[in-house]
């Protein structure tokens, strides 16, 4: 393979001739002999290393000269999209792009108030075990001295080796140290820059990303990209620079973990190459030993660990893997409603049940500190880790995850995810079997029923955090367990389960919603299936909100003794009226329009009309009309009753 280091890359020039003239060079093997070599078969020979399995727990920082404006995600290019609330917001508080672009965002990145001991402190009190920042978004702007890339945060906006400081406060406090990539988008993602206004005042004028004095940092030849900007199809010269420039990276701090935002960058010699080298310059550094981790968006197929972002996995996985999310938005954005804690510890113990780590991100804000909300967070977690740390730290899946409510897999299915006191989670260690309550049940009793009496036999069940003995019995309806009147902490509850032998136990067949004794069927926001990635069930409202998408949906599945008519009434709250819906059930369709319930807490119920239906198994859905508008509900129930 025939990979070479160029000189700094400065000019549209060099990088129009670079793929040939790296193709005619010498080779050069990459530092560091060991025993894996740049092919498919050789990387899997890759095992997960131990200390990752244990750790469950990671916190990212996803922060960069993005965060400046403090509006987001994706800001460097969308700020070059005429019609997206960021160029708006651009042009309203820095100018049009022609005459100040994302170039001229940079130096205003100062991280004056950044102090990466006072926060790595506060992520290992959280229960984190590994910390990871991004080296360089697909902003193309490297978070360290880049001997490959002039736009880097030594030589410009900080002026400081953020990666270097940042490695230095995880080492101090025992976390290990993983770094992130984005570049195999960079190539793509300027492609807007290149533009210019098709209409206006000033139409025709080009952006500053046309300016070849800028070719470094908005890149050149990818004014019309096909999209398929991770895969080999990518041109040669944009594959040596991201080899040239993860390489620097890892031969700079040899991070214990490394994530690429994209599947393998990429499948061919270049990827494999870049891998392998990881991989044997990480042996070299643990005295013989592998303790590397490599996350990408991809099947591992054994060769690293799979990430999902914004997802979980359906079920246990066999090959350790890793969920990528954010308490809000990936960088931080005013205003930003963040994620409840209890979704975080509740989407923490499904993950860690299915053989998975969650590695969760605090976006900082571009002066360096976190915002009260986030900040809120960590304390809770570090409230809650010293409890109930022991069913997560060091632990193995069950032979099944857990009952209750269950998932499609995927990533940025996140919004699907709703929890109740129903809901439980497993893990072990050793003999030892925990059983994760995801909510704190009103009545105060919990019922196991994978720990019914054909499970075998339970000897001992405690409730971490509570010093007093626990009522208990094993039934042939599962593991009933009394709760004390005070709970020992917050959020997710951990039972401490001893047994010999214990198998789950075949679970019931799940009970199909039914018309009560008085004919009417209750269809509530927490039973439905969610079609889409925008909505979530909010346990704290008994809602389906954060419907942004009028392309998503929610179902239910519900069964009737004989034909009849029925009256449709739905709740919802509403603090922004104007939202058109359709209630579809049985070839019938009703239309309905919000009206303002005042706030996102207080709820309407309203008749919608009328709906006849047929005997059996029905299937009732509500869908958002994109027209005339969308504007969200907190949708929290549907009810069927029998017409007069």
């Amino acid at each position: 393979m025939s990979i070479k280091r160029p000189n700094l890359l400065q000019s549209a020039g060099c990088l129009a001739v670079l793929g040939g003239a790296l193709l005619a060079r010498g080779a050069e093997a990459p530092a560091g002999d060991g025993p894996f070599k740049p092919t498919a078969e050789s990387l899997k020979q890759y095992t997960c290393p131990e200390w990752f399995r244990d750790a469950k727990f990671g916190i990212w920082a996803v922060w960069g000269p993005e965060a400046v404006p403090m509006q987001g995600d994706w800001y460097a290019r969308n700020l070059y999209l005429p019609d997206h609330g960021q160029r708006k917001f651009h042009e309203a508080n820095y100018g049009h792009p022609s005459k100040f672009g994302f170039k001229d965002i940079i130096p205003l990145w100062k991280a004056e108030k950044w102090d990466p001991d006072r926060l790595m402190g506060l992520y290992q009190k959280a229960g984190a075990k590994y910390f990871c920042m991004i080296a360089m978004h697909h902003d193309n702007f490297d978070c360290w001295d880049s001997k490959f890339q002039r736009w880097n945060s030594v030589n410009m906006g900080p002026k400081r080796d953020i990666a270097g400081e940042w490695q230095k406060a995880a080492k101090k406090y025992g976390l290990r140290f993983g770094m992130t990539e984005h570049l195999a988008a960079s190539w793509w993602f300027y492609s807007a820059a290149k533009g210019a206004d098709a209409a206006g005042p000033l139409a025709g004028v080009p952006y500053d990303g046309a300016d070849p004095k800028y070719a470094a940092l908005y890149w050149t030849g990818n004014e019309k990209p096909d999209g398929n900007y991770y895969l080999p199809n990518a041109p040669t010269f944009v594959k040596q620079i991201w080899f040239n420039r993860i390489k620097d990276m890892v031969d700079r701090y040899h991070p214990d973990l490394l994530y690429s935002d994209s599947p393998l960058p990429y499948p061919d010699e270049f990827g494999q190459t870049l891998l392998a080298h990881y991989y044997n310059d990480n042996i070299k550094h643990n005295n013989g030993k592998l303790e590397a981790v490599y996350n990408c968006k991809e099947d591992s197929q054994g060769k690293w660990v799979q990430d999902l972002e914004r997802g979980v996995m359906p079920g246990i996985n066999p090959n350790p893997w890793q969920t990528d999310t954010c308490v809000g938005e990936w960088y931080y954005r005013t205003g930003c409603e963040y994620k409840s804690t209890a979704l975080v510890l509740q989407m923490l113990a499904d993950i860690v049940s299915k053989n998975g780590n969650l590695l969760l991100n605090f976006p900082p804000r571009p002066d360096g500190t976190l915002d009260p909300a986030a900040e809120k967070i960590l304390v809770d977690l570090a409230a809650w880790m010293p409890v109930n740390g022991e069913a997560i730290f060091g632990t193995r899946p069950w032979v099944v995850y857990g009952e209750g409510s269950k998932v499609k897999g995927g990533m940025f299915n996140e919004g699907t995810l709703r929890y109740t006191g129903k809901d439980f989670r497993f893990t072990t260690k050793g003999d030892t079997l925990y059983a994760l309550a995801l909510a704190w049940p009103e009545d105060g009793k919990l019922l196991v029923k994978s720990l019914a009496t054909p499970a075998g036999k339970v000897t001992g069940v405690t409730l971490l955090g509570h010093a007093g003995k626990l009522e208990w019995a094993q039934t042939e309806e599962g593991l009933a367990v009394t709760l004390p009147a005070q709970k020992p902490c917050a959020h997710v509850f951990a039972l401490k389960i001893a047994g010999a032998g214990l198998k789950p136990a075949p679970l019931p067949p799940e009970a199909v919603i039914a018309p009560d004794a008085q004919g009417s069927v209750a269809l509530k926001a927490v039973d439905a299936e969610i079609e889409g990635s925008t909505p979530q069930y909010e346990a704290g409202k008994d809602q389906i909100g954060f419907w942004g998408n009028p392309a998503d949906y929610v179902t239910w599945g519900f069964a009737l003794p004989k034909p009849g008519k029925y009256t449709v009434e739905i709740t919802y709250s509403c603090a922004v009226p104007g939202s058109a819906f359709t209630v579809e059930a049985g070839g019938a369709k009703l239309d309905g329009t919000s009206k303002s319930t005042g706030s996102w807490e207080k709820h309407t119920t309203e008749t919608l009309g009328e709906m006849t239906l047929a005997a059996g198994k029905q299937t009732l859905a509500v869908k958002p009309k994109a027209e005339p508008q969308w504007k969200v509900i907190g949708l929290r129930s549907v009810v069927l009753k029998p017409a007069e």
